[in-house]
């Protein structure tokens, strides 16, 4: 017997079906919004918006910016988004995508999706005779020092990252390289942005580079990211990039059927 319930049921629990409309409208805006707009858009009192997006805030799924008066997603929702995107339809989708471009380019090749300030390996393909790598499925690294991560954070709302990093606090260290500031981050985000495609020389491990392109849903959010890690300078990092950037969007496209 089914236990999936209907729309009328739904509206038997007012405060559940609110709080779910209200998080599905925050995911599909470009940018956060006033709680005014949300009330309207949703056909939902004021004091309850309040009210539930007090709630929300206060276990992390929404943020409110106070200066602008306006409340976008929070961290916990990125997690909620890391969940899903680390069960099977992503791994299983992207595991075939990430061999063959591990084959073709001779190099070792990743995925991996975000989980708060880290990002975590959902797929790892190594290739023969390359240098051994720190990453493995299951492993999680600091996103502003992985070319993965980087691909994502630069895809993400302005807010979205700083309330990931609103401080030097934010900013673990592995090699002594990277951004160690909210500022530095946000150069090194608007760079990646302008380039098309993220950059990570040695922070992760010494003498080791790599390139990364996010994969986003059909709201635009980075569910992902494909990249690929190499030693040594005698590889062409732009043709490389190409290769990361077309899997990304194969698998992107692959994603929104």
């Amino acid at each position: 017997m089914s236990v999936i319930p209907d729309k009328a049921q739904t509206a038997q629990v007012p405060a559940a079906d609110g709080t779910l409309r209200i998080l599905r409208y925050l995911a599909g805006r470009p940018a956060p919004v006033a709680a005014s707009a949300i009330a309207r858009e949703l056909g939902l009192p004021r004091s309850t918006v309040y009210h539930l997006l007090s709630t929300l805030s206060a276990h992390g799924f929404v943020l409110h910016l106070s200066e602008e008066r306006r409340w976008g997603l929070g961290t916990s929702a990125f997690e909620l988004a890391g969940g899903y995107a680390r069960q099977q339809p992503l791994a299983r989708l992207g595991r075939t995508l990430v061999g063959a471009l591990s084959d073709r380019l001779g190099e070792s090749a990743h995925l991996a999706v975000m989980s708060g300030g880290d990002v975590l390996y959902i797929v790892e393909e190594r290739a023969p005779r390359r240098p051994a790598l720190v990453t493995e499925v299951g492993v999680r690294l600091p996103a502003h020092l992985t070319a993965s991560g980087r691909a994502m954070l630069a895809v993400l709302p302005r807010e979205q990252v700083r309330a990931l990093y609103p401080n030097a606090s934010a900013f673990p260290d592995r090699t002594g390289r990277g951004p160690r500031t909210p500022g530095e981050l946000r150069e090194l985000l608007r760079e990646v942005r302008a380039r098309g495609f993220a950059v990570e020389d040695s922070e992760i491990a010494d003498g080791l580079r790599s390139v990364g392109a996010a994969v986003r849903d059909h709201s635009g959010w980075p569910v992902a990211a494909v990249a690929v890690t190499w030693g040594g300078d005698d590889v062409n990092e732009q043709q490389l990039a190409e290769s990361v950037k077309e899997t990304a969007a194969l698998l992107e496209s692959r994603l929104k059927r």
